[in-house]
């Protein structure tokens, strides 16, 4: 029986893309599985076609990549998050096809397509699945491999460090609730306060973006809404808001301490944030749809997040404001 890198990854129990990285050099790989499988190779006398191995970093598959709104395409999150999944899809040979909103209008898919932007009633998902594409999102589904920050986590750690610095008028800029990672990101915001027996908020909505941020805040302030501090639910928006919390006379962290979520490089400020590995993401989403399409089980998984300080938080010691 000829030796294939399915039989390596099943003794080394790890993926078939796992082991085509390792093989191909690749330095994507964590330095223990690295070892375990060459181990592997060189217990079972596996020895790659150089002939093989260049064949194998071409391929018949496409991958799409479906965004809910076009327009996010120039987004931050997303230029980076684009530029590391094409930088993974090109060491395979794997070419990318940025899809439109609407999948209905092509007459032809790609073999799979990575989705983004979902929530849990998102057309595009009921569609791909009646259509039978491969697919694979980015955040949480029962039956379909998907990866997502841990965003539930990320929410909370952002919110405790607001309560031991000892703010307790704190308000949550969000986006639209039907964003599988607005209703998590809510949710470990919720937690935290329930921890510190708080139990009200107040919730600006913004979109998102900076301008989207900067709106929300600056409405909800002139109409009388106060807080201590406040947590964004991206680092686009907590821009956005400190922007308008300056704008409106205050200072940050001196007056409204700010932290935000994503860990966007070269920002106009040194955000408080929760920051995501997109890289890491971008990478098991490559390994989930190899997976996907070689017909093994659906994945879930869950990208580890860390708070990272900044100059935008500092411990609350004025009188509570007056809402």
């Amino acid at each position: 029986m000829k030796l294939t890198i399915q039989h390596i990854a099943a003794r080394a129990g790890v993926s078939k893309g796992t082991v085509s990285r390792v093989i191909n050099a690749r330095t994507t790989v964590a330095a223990s599985t690295r070892v375990r499988v060459l181990a592997v190779m060189d217990e079972l006398g596996y020895r790659p076609d150089p002939a093989a191995r260049e064949l194998s970093m071409r391929t018949q598959h496409t991958l799409g990549l479906s965004l809910a709104r076009v327009e996010r395409r120039l987004a931050p999150y997303f230029v980076l998050f684009r530029q590391a999944l094409f930088r993974e899809l090109q060491e395979l040979g794997i070419p990318v096809e940025e899809l439109d909103e609407d999948l209905t209008a092509y007459k032809r898919l790609p073999s799979a397509v990575l989705v983004m932007s979902a929530g849990a009633t998102d057309p595009r998902l009921e569609f791909l699945l009646a259509e039978g594409v491969t697919t694979v999102l980015i955040g949480h589904h029962e039956s379909l491999s998907c990866v997502a920050p841990a965003d539930e986590d990320g929410a909370y750690q952002a919110t405790r460090h607001l309560l031991e610095l000892g703010h307790r008028q704190i308000a949550l800029l969000s986006g639209s609730k039907a964003l599988q990672g607005v209703v998590d990101r809510e949710r470990g915001f919720a937690r935290a306060l329930g921890e510190y027996g708080l139990e009200r908020a107040a919730r600006l909505v913004g979109n998102f973006e900076l301008l989207g941020g900067y709106r929300a805040v600056r409405r909800a302030w002139e109409g009388g809404t106060r807080f201590s501090a406040l947590f964004c639910e991206s680092d686009e928006m907590a821009t956005g808001a400190i922007a308008a919390l300056e704008d409106s006379g205050l200072r940050v962290p001196q007056d409204v301490s700010v932290v935000g979520f994503d860990g966007m490089p070269e920002l106009p400020y040194r955000l408080t944030t929760v920051a995501q590995d997109i890289p890491a993401i971008a990478r098991c989403a490559v390994e989930l749809v190899l997976e996907a399409l070689a017909g093994q089980t659906a994945r879930r998984i869950i990208s580890p997040v860390s708070l990272v300080l900044g100059d935008t938080s500092a411990a609350h010691n004025a009188p509570a404001l007056t809402v």
